[in-house]
């Protein structure tokens, strides 16, 4: 069965954790592709702690730009994909290609559409709190909202973590 799933959740708040879990529960050999760039100590230290955590027998692809070229080339493999996170990978974009930032989107998008297989993507929903001040930080909140919006218009489900509890949102395969 091929299933692709959307987990958000706020910081700390279980979704990688609970995106483990679906992924050990798939039954299958685990591609794990991070997202995160280690910029500063604390976030070194974020990422140490997400690889103590994952089984080692999982294959890690470390890409924290060309996710879309990434699930292209894992697309239809006998594998359960995880993706963490889509947060850092759009902090990455908006870094990196600000100006360009619709255009890879829609090629995330497409390659999602297009995936065949078992998908687990992670992301922080970031619009529960206040509008950031700062220009980049609300064009942040805004596309990482939209993106939510089209991949839980895709997804077969879509959890929402809130104190390490899932609340399903929406499952198609029920």
């Amino acid at each position: 069965m091929t299933m692709k799933t959307l987990v958000l959740g706020g910081a700390r708040s279980g979704k990688s954790h609970y995106a483990q879990q679906l992924a050990e529960q798939a039954d299958k050999s685990v591609i794990y592709i991070a997202t995160a760039t280690a910029g500063d100590d604390e976030m070194r230290l974020r990422i140490e702690q997400h690889q103590r955590e994952r089984p080692r027998s999982w294959q890690l692809i470390e890409e924290p730009l060309a996710l879309a070229a990434v699930l292209q080339q894992q697309n239809q493999q006998q594998a359960c994909v995880l993706v963490d996170c889509l947060t850092l990978w759009m902090s990455n974009q908006l870094t990196e290609n600000a100006f360009n930032i619709t255009t890879v989107v829609d090629e995330l998008l497409e390659a999602v559409r297009q995936f065949d297989g078992e998908l687990i993507m992670v992301s922080n929903e970031v619009g529960l709190g206040v509008v950031p001040m700062g220009e980049l930080s609300r064009q942040f909140v805004d596309e990482t909202g939209r993106l939510h919006q089209q991949l839980a218009q895709i997804c077969d489900r879509v959890v929402m973590t809130v104190a390490g509890l899932p609340q399903i949102l929406k499952d198609k395969g029920k």
